[in-house]
Order: structure tokens, then sequence, then C-alpha cells
């Protein structure tokens, strides 16, 4: 069976990647040249995975490789941003989301669990049919995503891949690692899967923060076209009377969006066509 045509162009490896093959080939052979210098050639080395560790913890950056954090310049998105919702699906939190967006006729981006998937498959299906975008956020969401080796990670994208395309009949077209931590391998796994990474513009800290107020002011505060804005169905805070938080703070963000002349696009309609 051929492959499906390609959505994303092929990228190149980063320049930290490539910069981080080289200085091991370097150390390597320093290393065999002056051998009793071990200690140095292994600080440098320990120095250049510091370097890489520390940018995987920076969600937006794009020093390991291609990241929307806000929506591509063009003339389809200069009114346009894009609401997210992340580790779903939840299945007393999501059917109401989607009531809730039905209601102010908003499109979103799920970006959803492969596992939960297979446990509430129903409500992924349902997500596609009310016309949102199904998007990859690894199957089972490991709090070790960021340390982990290529051919780990691409079965953890992939099996999530297989498992979003199974149940909806669409195959995902972007990516988001769990809490937006990563490593300098994800790039070229998600070049091989056809992935495109996305994390965000602004997000809430709604898994944490239970004051509805706190979490839309963080969303609102200098929002303008092309932003990303970040909540979660699943692994939502609860409001201090037990509502889940994303509920209470959905309807003043987009009544504030509005007002702001500003539309709601998924991330696949914003996207610029190759």
């Amino acid at each position: 069976m051929p492959a499906p045509p390609r959505r994303w162009p092929r990228t190149r490896n980063s320049a930290l990647l490539n910069g981080t093959i080289a200085w091991h080939v370097i150390v390597l052979a320093g290393w065999l040249s002056a051998p009793a210098a071990w200690p140095w050639w292994l600080a440098a080395i320990f120095a250049n995975h510091a370097i890489f560790t520390i940018t995987g913890l920076l969600p937006r950056t794009a020093l390991l490789g291609p990241n929307w954090t806000r929506l591509p310049a063009s003339p389809r998105n200069t009114d346009a941003i894009a609401l997210t919702i992340d580790d779903g699906p939840d299945p007393l939190v999501t059917p109401q989301v989607l009531d809730l967006l039905d209601a102010f006729g908003v499109r979103a981006s799920f970006f959803c669990i492969g596992a939960k998937v297979e446990r509430y498959p129903q409500l992924a299906r349902e997500i596609v049919a009310r016309g949102h975008a199904l998007e990859n956020h690894s199957q089972v969401h490991v709090h070790t995503f960021s340390v982990t080796f290529p051919a780990a990670l691409t079965r953890e994208i992939a099996a999530a891949q297989r498992t979003l395309e199974t149940v909806s009949g669409e195959r995902p077209m972007f990516f988001r690692a769990p809490a937006g931590l990563r490593n300098i391998f994800l790039e070229p796994v998600l070049r091989k899967l056809d992935l495109r990474l996305a994390t965000w513009t602004r997000r809430g800290y709604d898994t944490r923060e239970r004051n509805p107020h706190v979490v839309a002011r963080r969303l609102l505060d200098g929002l303008a076209a092309r932003d990303i804005l970040l909540l979660h169905d699943g692994n939502a805070a609860l409001t201090l009377d037990g509502k889940p938080l994303i509920l209470t703070v959905l309807p003043s963000v987009i009544e504030a969006a509005r007002q702001r002349k500003l539309r709601f696009v998924t991330l696949r309609e914003a996207r610029v066509e190759m």
C-alpha cells in the first residue's frame, strides 16, 4: 500500500543537533589523540548535554526544530487565533466543552492522548464530527518523555498516530509534547511521521490554578492575531465551587476575543499549503 502524501515539507536537522554530532566527533578525536586529558573531554561532553537538556525544557524555543508558537503569517491569519485543548478526552469534561464550543460557534484543536482515545473512542469521534481537529499528544503522556531516546519516541508517537487515525478516520497533522518538554531527538522523529510540533503563545496554567479570573487574564493580556491559546479538558483544575476550570474560563475568553475582532480557527485551517 503506497504511503500517503506528505503534508509537511521535509526539514533538516537543527543546528543544535548538527552541532552536537560535530562536537561529539571532535571530543572523540581529541580523546584519542590526548587520552591523558580525559577529564576535559568528559567535561566537554557534559557541557554539551547540559545545553541541549536545558533547551528541551523551553517549550516555545525553535532551537530544536520547527515549532508553531504562533499561527503562520499569511493573509488568512491576520485576524485569526487558535484555541488548543490538551490531555483529553475526558468523559465528564469533554462533552461539556464540546457543547460550549457549539453554543459559541467555535472550532478548536484537541491534542488527545492515545490511551484515552482508546478508552473513550466515541468522544474522539464526536470531536471530529463537530468540526474540531484531533491532534497527537502521545500515546500515554509519560513524564519521562523529554529524556526518551529516538526508538522509544517513535513508538510512542506512532502508536498515538495509529490510534487517533483508526478511531477517528483522520490522520493527525500536529504533535504537542507532554508538558511541552522535549529533547534533541524529537524533530527527526516528527519529520519521519510527517507531523509538525505545535506549542502555544499563551497558556493559563489551568491544571493547577483554581481561580478562573487569573487563568483568563493570562490568556487575554496582550491577546493578538495569530496567538495560540492552551487550555485543558483532561487533568483540568477545579474552581473553588468544584467546576472544571475550562468551563468557566472559555466563555469569557471567547467573548473577549470577539470584542477584539478576532476569530477562532483550528491549526489545520491556519496552515499555509505546501
